[in-house]
């Protein structure tokens, strides 16, 4: 209604924009939730809060373990792995107070991975019982997190008239700078549900990453031509944008995905 808001902001001049703007034929309105979307939405901010918290916990670890001069591989299962014997080989090296510091982030880096996992456990309980959601995983790469992302972003799909609509409201479309009869096409637009966005890129670089299960997936032929003619992040994005727009197809028709053809046989 913004756009047709005119004057200052007050009840009367909103209820007038409101007005007007319900008479538009082609105004898109937003759907209401059900009251399991809406916890299912919940429960994957809490996690997605939790795992950025995890993060900067770990980050601090390295940071005050870098300032003693110590120095540990990448990855958060190494620094895991190896943060006992540290403190224990080091002990001459760290002071108590920084060693009692440390020893109460890793206390709160272990209780955040509990809840993470709790959490997860219990999405992945809904994913299997959701009919929904189950459908949704048979597609290569989409697993609980995922499946239930999209069940509670958009519910049975409705809202859009295809596939490709939700890829765009996803941002896994090209953005366009069109003039003069001119397509001019940039970066992805990254609008809509930004962290289903990165889950579906995420999923698509996993397929990517092995290549000899494409034809069991039945995607064989068009990842190899989309790798040949594009670099690999947008491929990844080519990808995800077809997950996308299949997602939808599952939603709205209450199917499952299928291989069909000779990739059936080989994945048999």
């Amino acid at each position: 209604m913004k756009p047709f808001n005119k004057g200052q902001k007050n009840d009367y001049n909103d209820a007038e924009a409101i007005a007007e703007a319900a008479l538009r034929p082609n105004l898109r309105t937003v759907t209401e939730k059900s009251q399991d979307q809406l916890d299912l939405q919940a429960m994957h901010r809490v996690r997605s809060r939790l795992v950025a918290r995890r993060t900067a916990i770990i980050n601090q670890i390295r940071a005050f373990l870098i300032e003693q001069g110590i120095t540990v591989r990448a990855g958060r299962h190494r620094l895991q792995s190896s943060f006992e014997a540290i403190l224990e080989n080091r002990r001459d090296e760290i002071s108590p107070r920084m060693r009692s510091t440390l020893l109460g982030l890793y206390g709160d880096w272990l209780w955040v991975d509990e809840r993470i996992k709790a959490i997860s456990s219990e999405i992945e309980e809904i994913s299997k019982s959701e009919e929904s959601s189950a459908n949704i995983m048979t597609i290569p790469g989409i697993g609980p997190l995922i499946s239930t992302a999209i069940v509670a972003a958009i519910g049975k799909g409705e809202v859009f008239d295809r596939g490709r609509d939700f890829a765009a409201w996803l941002g896994l479309v090209p953005r366009q700078f069109s003039t003069g009869g001119r397509t001019i096409l940039g970066r992805i637009g990254k609008r809509g549900n930004g962290y289903l966005r990165m889950l579906l890129v995420q999923a698509a670089n996993v397929i990517l990453m092995r290549p000899r299960r494409w034809d069991a997936l039945g995607l064989g032929s068009w990842l190899r031509g989309a790798k040949a003619r594009m670099p690999h992040n947008k491929a990844a994005v080519a990808l995800a944008n077809k997950l996308a727009r299949t997602a939808w197809s599952i939603l709205r028709h209450g199917t499952k995905y299928t291989v069909q053809g000779e990739a059936a046989l080989d994945a048999i």
